[in-house]
Parts: C-alpha cells; structure tokens; sequence
C-alpha cells in the first residue's frame, strides 16, 4: 500500500497541477493510458466542481486530494470545505446544475461515474463536500 496528500488553493489554474499530481501517482500500478486519461479526466472534474460549486468566486478555499494504492486499485478522494450539496441525489442527475446562466452542462459526476469503477458523494450543507472514487489497474 502507498499513500499521498496533497492541498491547494481553489483556483481554477491549479486544476492541471491536481490531474497530473494524482496521474504520476498512480503511474506505480503500470496502468495504461487510457487509464491515466480517465483518472486524469475523473479528477479534473472532481476539482472544477470544488472550485465551481464549492468555493464559487472565493479564492482562498482549500481542495484535499488523497490517493492511496493498493494491490491493483486506486482510491483517489477530492473534498472541498464549501457550501456543500443539499440533495446528492439530485445533483448527480445527468444534465443537473446550479448554474444554468453560466452555461454548465451539469455533467459533472456522470462524467466522474462513467471514467472510474466507483465513486461516493458525501456533502453537508456549510462543510463542504467529498468525493471518493477508485480504479482498478489491470
């Protein structure tokens, strides 16, 4: 089993520092290329729904990315300390979103859900909100 961390600021230019972050992590499972494009895609939107949804315009939020190996999986969590979601359920529906003025297509998790094996959503209203997803390498 390995394990890292990693904190950033949400802001919008450290969203390619996170895809590659957690890509040259996993890289220790000798996956392959499509599975670093899915992890990398996975967690690129994971990070822009924190900055999105959670932070909003508020710079000065912090995102949390962990992602341990083992055996032949790669549990990769994103959490934010936002506002948080009132109704997973809901917002995990294809084509949901907050912000339909600002022309967010609301694709997010499905996009999440279709590029990894698993994902979970926990959120609280004013805490922020986590997300954990896995990949299995084979």
């Amino acid at each position: 089993m390995n394990k890292m961390k990693t904190e950033f600021l949400s802001k919008s230019e450290n969203e390619s520092f996170a895809r590659v972050c957690v890509a040259s992590f996993v890289t220790q499972l000798e996956p392959t290329m499509e599975d670093i494009d899915d992890i990398k895609t996975a967690v690129s939107e994971a990070v822009t729904n924190c900055i999105v949804h959670g932070y909003g315009s508020d710079e000065k939020g912090k995102i949390v990315i962990e992602c341990t190996l083992k055996e032949n999986k790669a549990v990769i969590s994103v959490e934010d300390f936002g506002r948080g979601i009132e109704d997973i359920q809901q917002a995990m529906e294809p084509l949901f979103t907050t912000q339909p003025e600002e022309e967010r297509s609301g694709m997010g998790f499905t996009v999440m859900e279709t590029f990894m094996d698993g994902i979970k959503v926990t959120s609280q209203v004013g805490k922020g909100t986590k997300v954990v997803m896995t990949k299995e390498i084979v």
